[in-house]
């Protein structure tokens, strides 16, 4: 059986692309790199269609319906707040969702100067229900403890004071010096 052919859609005129970036804003909150790789399915290929979604875009900034800075400062507020993410992670989401570093860096700085990185780790941990290292395989348990804390962003200083906490031999690691964290 033969699969049949995707029918090409019809490319739409600049005011229909404003109304589907609309209605793209209105489900979820993006970046400009976002919006526009969607506009690029539904716009005329080539030089038209960038001069039509270049319009979009400025239209929407005018407008405040589209704000990298904006974007940035709510999705890091989201994550800290509510996912309990390390910085490292929240920079890494960032980066990947197309906002510049200059930005990032600035909302990050702003978003976690008063944040205790070990307290927040703590919280991480309690909303993962993450359990204290135990029985015998204890270097195993440990070992993804430590990944788990990692990938959610926390640098190693925070998480060998959450583990010394828990009364967890760290055998053959030492703690790494502020200038190995930045």
């Amino acid at each position: 059986m033969a699969f049949a052919k995707a029918k090409k859609k019809q490319p739409l005129t600049e005011q229909e692309l404003f109304d589907y970036a609309v209605k793209a804003l209105s489900r979820r909150m993006r970046t400009v790199r976002d919006l526009r790789r969607l506009m690029k399915t539904r716009a005329e290929e080539g030089e038209a269609g960038e001069r039509a979604m270049d319009a979009v875009v400025a239209q929407l900034k005018e407008l405040k319906y589209l704000s990298d800075t904006r974007f940035a400062a709510d999705y890091t507020r989201l994550r800290k707040e509510n996912e309990k993410y390390g910085r490292r992670r929240v920079q890494q989401d960032l980066a990947q969702k197309g906002v510049q570093k200059e930005l990032i860096a600035a909302t990050l700085t702003k978003a976690y100067e008063d944040v205790d990185e070990v307290a927040l780790a703590r919280e991480y941990i309690a909303r993962k229900r993450m359990k204290k290292p135990s029985g015998e395989n204890v270097p195993k348990e440990t070992a993804r403890a430590m990944g788990r804390l990692m990938r959610a962003g926390f640098s190693a200083g925070a998480i060998y004071k959450v583990l010394r906490e828990w009364d967890v031999e760290l055998e053959e690691v030492e703690e790494p010096t502020m200038e190995e964290e930045i």
